[in-house]
């Protein structure tokens, strides 16, 4: 199933996406997304609306090196457990979203991923149990000042700035997302394109190692690691993640 976050006659809502001869359209969840998913009303055509970041979670928690091909272009050893790290929630941005280039920071980076977007209350839990608390999967883009993050070593404020997550457009859950192709342009420019075949660590290892740091929420988003290409942006340019089965987020740089 496909699932929406959208704003339509003054009214922020879930959806459910469905589609039709090429065209697509939403179907209100009055309970939102969490439980028994079940749409009513009639369909309002995608056209029709304005799509946000498909959850509110109440934290995101990402992981710093999860590319078997990305630790290589580092000449990084591979990690023998993932690193993680927090975004605080005034990165969120949705789809169509502007990316706020911070006056602080000399150079600003793009860095394509995965997202997985949890169903229910998640704690404890073993790598064979973890693909049941997970309601899909979406685009992020976790954008770092690389300057502020090398100067300060640790990676708060260089991951923390306003509009530094864009999430998106959708959530699915009709991927694999151990096997997905991933790829990032700017201005239609492919920078990254790998696969999460290449993971280090498998999305039911990843939720699994969280959940037993700190209890996951419905709504709440982990952001599973960037391939290798990771590069520069600026004010002016258009980033696009797109992974095969979700779509396409894309967001604009501006001063």
């Amino acid at each position: 199933m496909k699932l929406a976050r959208f704003a339509h006659a003054g009214q922020i809502k879930y959806g459910v996406v469905e589609e039709e001869n090429g065209a697509e359209y939403l179907r209100e969840l009055p309970n939102g997304p969490f439980g028994e998913l079940r749409p009513a009303g009639g369909r309002i055509p995608m056209a029709q609306v304005m799509l946000l970041a498909p959850c509110t979670p109440t934290k995101i928690v990402a992981v710093g090196l999860n590319y078997v091909d990305h630790a290589r272009e580092l000449g990084m050893a591979i990690p023998e457990e993932p690193v993680i790290f927090m975004k605080p929630l005034s990165t969120l941005v949705g789809p169509g979203g502007l990316i706020i280039y911070p006056a602080m920071s000399r150079r600003v980076e793009y860095e394509g991923e995965l997202a997985i977007v949890i169903k229910d209350t998640t704690r404890d839990v073993r790598p064979e149990e973890a693909k049941a608390h997970i309601l899909g999967y979406s685009c992020y883009n976790d954008v770092t000042a690389r300057d502020l993050q090398q100067k300060d070593v640790q990676w708060t404020r260089a991951k923390s700035f306003n509009t530094f997550g864009p999430l998106g457009p959708i959530i699915t859950d009709e991927i694999d997302p151990d096997n997905a192709p991933i790829t990032l342009l700017v201005n239609g420019q492919k920078r990254q394109s790998s696969s999460t075949n290449n993971f280090i660590f498998p999305v039911a290892r990843v939720v699994s190692f969280i959940s037993q740091i700190m209890p996951l929420y419905p709504g709440d988003v982990i952001a599973t690691g960037t391939p290798p290409g990771v590069g520069e942006l600026k004010p002016g340019d258009e980033v696009e993640v797109f992974i095969e089965g979700i779509g396409r987020l894309r967001n604009q740089v501006a001063a």
